[in-house]
Formats: C-alpha cells, sequence, structure tokens
C-alpha cells in the first residue's frame, strides 16, 4: 500500500516525494509542513534571486520549532545528484538554484536558510557584493530602538553614497544591506562595518553598541558588524524563521521604519502569509540589492 504520509509530486521536471505534509510545525498557529513548503513554492523565484550562486546553510526543525533544531552546512547524505553544490575547505555546500532543489531542502524540514555576503563563481568564492548590519535589540529594545537607529545609519551610509535596504529579521531585530561593487575583501568590508558601529556608538551611546558587552545590552541595540566575515552567514531575505509564530526576514518600505521610529506599535515583525500578500502587490523590495 502507498504510504499516505508521503505525497509524490513533479517539481520542474524533477520527481520528489514530500513527506508528513500534515506535521505541525508551528504549534502557536498550527502552521504545518505543507503551508511551509506552499510559501516556499510562492517565494520561491523572488527567493531564489537571493541564494543564487551562494552556500546555504541550513537550520533544520525534525519535529517543529518547539523542538531540538541542528544546523547543517554539508550537502545531506542521501541528497539526489541533481542537487547543485560546491566544496569549500573540507564543506560541500548545497547551491540553490531552482525550486525542486530548494523543496527538497525545506521538505527536510529546513525552515531557516542562511548565506554568506559573497556568491562562488566558477567554484570558487568572490568578494561579497553586499555590506549587513544586524540591528539586534537588546530587551526592553525592540524594533522601535532598531529602526531609530536604521535612520542614522541611513544617513551616515547615504553621505557615503551608499543606498540601505530593511529587512526585519523574522526574529527580534532587523538587518541593513548595501550593494557593493565587488572591490572590496570580506575583510575589508568588515572593518567598514565594524567603524560604523564604532561611529554609530560615539553618536548615541545611549541607544547602540558596537561590542556584545552582556551587561550593557538591555534596551539598547548592538550592530553586529561581525556577520560581514567570511566565515559567518545572515539570514536570507525571504527565509521562513524557526520562532514561535511563522515569521519571516521580510524586506520593509523606508515609510514603514520611519513610521517604526516614532510609535513603538507601528513596526512588527511579519509572518509568511503577509510576506506572500506582499510580494503579490508590492514585488521585490530588494530587487536593487541582486548583483
Amino acid at each position: 500500500m502507498p504510504d499516505p504520509q508521503v505525497t509524490r509530486v513533479e517539481v520542474e521536471g524533477r520527481r520528489l516525494r514530500l513527506t508528513s505534509l500534515d506535521k505541525v510545525m508551528y504549534p502557536a498557529t498550527e502552521t504545518t509542513k505543507g503551508e511551509l513548503l506552499s510559501y516556499y513554492a510562492g517565494v520561491g523565484a523572488t527567493l531564489l534571486a537571493h541564494l543564487a550562486d551562494r552556500p546555504v546553510t541550513r537550520v533544520r526543525f525534525p519535529h517543529g520549532v518547539e523542538d531540538a533544531s541542528f544546523f547543517e552546512k554539508n550537502v545531506p547524505s542521501g541528497a539526489p545528484s541533481w542537487l547543485d553544490r560546491v566544496r569549500l575547505d573540507d564543506v560541500t555546500y548545497p547551491l540553490v538554484r531552482d525550486l525542486a532543489q530548494l523543496t527538497y531542502l525545506v521538505n527536510l524540514n529546513s525552515i531557516e536558510l542562511h548565506v554568506p555576503q559573497w556568491r562562488v563563481i566558477d567554484g570558487e568564492p568572490v568578494n561579497p557584493d553586499r555590506l549587513v548590519i544586524d540591528l539586534d535589540p537588546g530587551a526592553p529594545a525592540g524594533l522601535h530602538e532598531c529602526a531609530q537607529v536604521a535612520l542614522l545609519l541611513r544617513e551616515r551610509l547615504g553621505a557615503l553614497g551608499m543606498q540601505l535596504y530593511p529587512v526585519t529579521s523574522g526574529s527580534k531585530g532587523m538587518q541593513l544591506y548595501a550593494a557593493l561593487g565587488g572591490d572590496l575583501t570580506s575583510a575589508q568590508v568588515r572593518d567598514l562595518a565594524q567603524q560604523l558601529a564604532q561611529e554609530m556608538t560615539a553618536t548615541r551611546p545611549d541607544l547602540v553598541l558596537w561590542k556584545m558587552t552582556k551587561t550593557l545590552r538591555p534596551g539598547k541595540v548592538f550592530l553586529d558588524w561581525s556577520q560581514n566575515v567570511a566565515a559567518k552567514t545572515t539570514i536570507c531575505p525571504y527565509s521562513m524563521r524557526g520562532r514561535e509564530d511563522p515569521w519571516v526576514a521580510a524586506p520593509r518600505t523606508w515609510d514603514e521604519i520611519e513610521a517604526g521610529s516614532e510609535d513603538p506599535d507601528a513596526l512588527v515583525q511579519l509572518d509568511h502569509t503577509e510576506v506572500l500578500a506582499r510580494l503579490e502587490t508590492d514585488g521585490d523590495l530588494l530587487a536593487d540589492l541582486l548583483p
């Protein structure tokens, strides 16, 4: 007899076995694995552009977000030959280039997709094509304080001729991205981000931190410049998160950030249904960030 927990589908000419589609991945909202896969199919074309040529580290939640999870860098054992991959040092990473490859990984309960700021071209890493500053609030600070810091950074980087793109992280804070021309190494981008974090701390010591000093974290926003280090990764825009609610790393408008800086209740994290609806009406707010 056919296994009732297995659904056979064809995705872009590839045959896949999807398992346990009715398994609840987010108990708080009763969001199922089938809904998780449906979300990733819905954002697939847009998400794939942001994953393109970047080695993908996954966070897998075999039994949902309220149970244990683990990071996975290597291509899973038993992966099909058509899953693209690249070997860097001693790790063989997947390169996710089409919807079938994405669906295969998500079916393994890979809720979160993390990528570096650089890409792999002809099998070798190249210089980063973007800068990222991660804004991590220490309670009771939240998105309200992150929005205030984001506006300060927009002004500072604007003076350098750089345009920032805000993304609420789907967790506590947000990321700010800027496109780069590829002429700076990861170490140089890291140094630039660290310098910016130090400048912001000097400008607003009441609001900003550039060092992860736990005793100083409450009520302030830590500017995590270290995610520009070549070995580090950041949650990919449009990836879902393994939080209590099915939140997404969601691109935002500066109008939303400005409103959030004024009203503590105006800016909140977005879930998968909201992001799908926004993508349909607004398109990809990060399109200009793509290399």
